[in-house]
């Protein structure tokens, strides 16, 4: 028998680090829920955050092929958001977790 550890374990302690940053799970929630390209300045207001935070935490998003930028046509300065597929197969599991804090009720 083989003692070493599963490589998976990894790579989801990965994601969970991702995940648990600061308005990581927001934006892909909100973005989830729009079910349409976001602007970055309406993404920063439906998350209350800075320029800063929503900047690194959608370029770690799409580093990690849970969100896609796209350039808005006729204006090359100006970008959208999505959510991929791969972000959306982490829907229900986003839903839970803000269900589950929900119930809780604080």
């Amino acid at each position: 028998m083989e003692d070493s550890c599963n490589p998976t374990y990894g790579r989801v302690d990965e994601l969970l680090e991702l995940l648990t940053k600061s308005k990581s799970l927001h934006l892909l929630l909100v973005l989830d829920r729009k079910k349409g390209p976001i602007r970055f300045s309406n993404l920063k207001r439906l998350v209350d955050s800075s320029s800063t935070t929503v900047s690194r935490r959608l370029k770690e998003l799409e580093a990690h092929g849970l969100v896609s930028k796209s350039k808005i046509e006729g204006n090359s300065n100006m970008h959208e958001y999505s959510i991929t597929e791969d972000g959306q197969s982490l829907s229900p599991i986003m839903q839970y977790l803000f269900d589950w804090v929900a119930d809780r009720g604080q």
